[in-house]
Formats: C-alpha cells, sequence, structure tokens
C-alpha cells in the first residue's frame, strides 16, 4: 500500500469515525439527521419550493406542468381478441388517419392523432426549436400548434399542418388577420390545464430584440397575457367571433381550448352554440414552461376525467359525429394516447413529451450543470447548441415509434383503424375506474348462496339420525 493511499485512507477513516459520532451523540434538534427525517414529512420537492419562495418573494414557475399524475390510465386495460374477434390480418391494412372538424367547410385532415401541441416562441420556445417541430410534424403527418406566441414565417413555411392558436396575448402583433388566415385549423384559446385562466407575464429584460421585433413591442414592454381574450366578455360575443373566423378562413375547423374543469359542461354548451367545430380539454396534467405550482397542482379535472364527461355530454347533446375532441395534458406513450381515444377522442396533443424528444441525445451537452431545455428555450443559455436537423429526425422517429405501436394495439384488437378502438376494447382493474370511465370491471366475481349456520348444523343432526 502506499503512502499516499495510506494517508487518504487515514483521513477518509478520521473523517467518517467524526461524522459517525456526531450523528450518534448530537441532540436530535442539532442533528444534521434531521433533515432527513423532515424530507420524510417534507418530499425534497416541497423543500426545494420552500427555500425557493423564501428567496425571491415571488410565485414560482415550474417547468412542465404538476408532479402528480392524476389519471389512473394504468387501472386500464385493453383486450385482445383471438376467435371471440379475429385479430387483424394485416398491420398495413390498419388506417391511422383522422379528421378534425367533420362539419367544417375544410376539415383537418392529418395522417396520425398525435398533434404537437402549443409552446410558444419567446415566451417558451426557440425559434430553431419551433422550427424543429413543424418540420418533424410534416414528416410524421402530424400537425403542429403555434401556442401563445408571435407569428413565425418559418414555421409556417415548415408545417404542412398548421394550427394558430387565437390567443390572450396583448402584444402589437397578436391574432392578425393576415397571420391566422393562413392556418389550418384556429384555436381559440381561453387557458391551459397547467395554468388555467390566470395571466402571464415575460418581463422586457428577458426579451431580445429578435423576440421584440417579432411581437412587436416597444423597448422595455413587458409581453403580457391577460386572463381573458380581448373582446370576449359573453357566450354572443364568442359565437360572434366563431362566425367571423370562419369567414375569414373560407372554413377552416374552429376549436375552442380551455382548462378542465368541474364546470366542463357548461363551457361546452357556450362552445357549442357558438358553431365550435372542435373541442380540446386540457386536464390537470398538462405542462407549460414555467406555471406556478398552486395552478398545477390544485387546479382543473385531470385529464382522463374531463375526457369522459366531454364525450359523454357531446353524445347527449347529440353532436358527436361532428364535433371533434383533442385531448391534452399528461401523455407520454402510444398506450396513453390510444387509452385517450377509446374513450372518445379523436386525437390527442403532446408538449412535453415532443421536447424530450426533440432534444433526445443531444441533453448530453447539457450534463452535468443545466438543465436538457436549455437546448430548446428561448432563454435558455445552450439554445444556439440544438443541432437542427437531429432534434427533427429524433421527434419524427419518436412520432413514427408511437404510431406503430397503436397500430400493433389495433390489430391485436381485430381493428381496421385506430379511430375504431372505443370503450369496449378496455376493461377496468378497479371499481373506482370502472365509475369513472363506463368500462366493464375487469373481475367478475360469481356470488353463491351459502347456507347460513344454523341451517348448517341443523341438517348435519338430521343426517346423524338417519
Amino acid at each position: 500500500m502506499g503512502l499516499i493511499e495510506s494517508f487518504s485512507r487515514m483521513l477518509l477513516d478520521n473523517v467518517t469515525d467524526k461524522f459517525l459520532l456526531r450523528l450518534m451523540r448530537d441532540p436530535y434538534v442539532e442533528n444534521i439527521w434531521e433533515l432527513v427525517s423532515t424530507t420524510m414529512k417534507v418530499t425534497p420537492l416541497q423543500l426545494m419550493e420552500i427555500v425557493l419562495r423564501a428567496e425571491k418573494g415571488k410565485p414560482l414557475g415550474r417547468p412542465f406542468g404538476s408532479v402528480y399524475h392524476f389519471s389512473p390510465w394504468q387501472e386500464l386495460m385493453f383486450n385482445p381478441v383471438h376467435l371471440f374477434r379475429l385479430p387483424t390480418a394485416d398491420p398495413k391494412t390498419v388506417t391511422t388517419k383522422v379528421t378534425l372538424g367533420l362539419n367544417a367547410a375544410r376539415p383537418l385532415e392529418l395522417q396520425i392523432p398525435i398533434i404537437i401541441s402549443g409552446m410558444s416562441y419567446g415566451g417558451a420556445l426557440s425559434k430553431q426549436a419551433r422550427i424543429a417541430l413543424a418540420k418533424a410534424s410534416t414528416q410524421a403527418g402530424a400537425a403542429t400548434n403555434t401556442g401563445e406566441g408571435a407569428y413565425l414565417p418559418e414555421e409556417r413555411e415548415n408545417a404542412v399542418k398548421y394550427i394558430y392558436q387565437y390567443h390572450r396575448g396583448l402584444w402589437p402583433h397578436g391574432n392578425k388577420k393576415e397571420f391566422y388566415t393562413m392556418a389550418d385549423m384556429i384555436e381559440i384559446q381561453l387557458g391551459q390545464g397547467a395554468q388555467a385562466s390566470a395571466p402571464q407575464t415575460t418581463l422586457a429584460e428577458k426579451i431580445n430584440e429578435e423576440f421584440r421585433e417579432i411581437y412587436g413591442l416597444a423597448e422595455g414592454e413587458d409581453m403580457v397575457i391577460a386572463s381573458r381574450l380581448p373582446g370576449l366578455e359573453s357566450p354572443e360575443d364568442l359565437k360572434n367571433l366563431v362566425s367571423r373566423l370562419k369567414e375569414e378562413t373560407g372554413g377552416v375547423p374552429i376549436s375552442y381550448k380551455f382548462a378542465a374543469t368541474h364546470y366542463l359542461e357548461a363551457e361546452i354548451e357556450i362552445a357549442l352554440q357558438a358553431g365550435i367545430d372542435v373541442i380540446v380539454i386540457d386536464g390537470a396534467e398538462a405542462g407549460t414552461h414555467a406555471g406556478q405550482p398552486l395552478l398545477e397542482d390544485d387546479f382543473g379535472l385531470p385529464t382522463m376525467h374531463a375526457l369522459v364527461r366531454a364525450a359523454d355530454f357531446l353524445v347527449e347533446k347529440g353532436v358527436r359525429d361532428r364535433v371533434s375532441i383533442i385531448a391534452s395534458g399528461g401523455f407520454f406513450s402510444p398506450g396513453h394516447f390510444l387509452k385517450a381515444m377509446a374513450l372518445g377522442a379523436d386525437a390527442v396533443y403532446i408538449g412535453t413529451a415532443a421536447v424530450m424528444a426533440m432534444i433526445h441525445t443531444q441533453m448530453v451537452e447539457t450534463a452535468p450543470l443545466e438543465p436538457p431545455t436549455q437546448l430548446a428555450l428561448n432563454s435558455g443559455r445552450l439554445k444556439e447548441e440544438l443541432d437542427l436537423d437531429l432534434a427533427v429526425e429524433s421527434l419524427t422517429n419518436y412520432l413514427k415509434s408511437c404510431v406503430a405501436e397503436m397500430v400493433l394495439g389495433a390489430v391485436a384488437m381485430g381493428k381496421e383503424s385506430l379511430s375504431a378502438v372505443d370503450r369496449n376494447d378496455l376493461c377496468a382493474l378497479t371499481p373506482e375506474v370502472a365509475e369513472l370511465t363506463g368500462v366493464q370491471l375487469a373481475y367478475r366475481r360469481k356470488t353463491y348462496d351459502f347456507p347460513q349456520p344454523a341451517e348448517v348444523r341443523k341438517n348435519s343432526e338430521n343426517r346423524a339420525y338417519q
């Protein structure tokens, strides 16, 4: 054993001994172990958010939404078939196409039922990231949504199917006719699952020159998203807006996005009266660039709950065949996507999953000192390092992989299209989820009419005398 190794061992042994002795001798209130027991009561996340609030005295901005998994997708299982109904013979015959806004003059036709959700340029993602999303959506046969942000010509150029979010932003270049008339669908956004209908502000100090120019902001002016859509104060205002947008766009589908709420049916009723073609249900599991934990964790309805209620309500109103549903919030896997479609969604939005897939192996460039999103955010310190071509390839592969798995699932259920999957193809593992979804419970227990104890004794006595 070398001299250096011996010295190191001695030093480490000495430090360890002192630490352990203090651990075993210090009173509990003075003991470092207090931190361990504290984190058993207050989670590391909660502790971190306590100290972050203490540092600035301002609302927090937590990335990617709530940390809770409200929707019990794992409690639903698909039912494969064998001879009861034959599996589909050839996976190549399974249709993945979906049409949104069937009653619109110009319905939105997609090759796959997965859409890139609204993540705005500037307030969230960089221009390079937005272009990557657009290119990948085109290559995969999907669509991309602008989010609450400014119009990017490069994004429109690279997106074959383009959804413009008619938003609550107060900047000069927002919701201009020359921008939204280029869209294949317009989404009127009154709220989102991760932030409800709360206002948002991007401070002027975080806005660079290109950002300011595209948004039309003056020097020193903040970017503000209001709690209300300007000019929309009543159901009649919504009806007039929908009518105007349909006329100005030549009849593209008009969708209505709101944060899932216990008042869901009332909100949808207003949307139906206004002539909305697509309902976007954004559940409590939805993500955002930087939402407040209170709004992420304690507001809204879980995606599954809201989706089931929305689908049932449209059936009750007799409009399910002409009003489409897009489900959003907490979707990461093909199982999630297909289960949502079985419960009534025509398509799903993905946000967090799309960003992570886009970054893919490039996240090693940020480790260990920076989070991976620094490659994709407009405020990210490493946004210039994002390899655009690799980002496009990675996200395209993710989308293709998910759809391929969904096709295999359809084959196992004997379906000829993804849109043919419904609640009868599911079973629920718990009574609670069965009640929630209207799906049959997975277990069936036969009941027996067992004799009562008194009857058992009586019969035994009778047999003894025979």
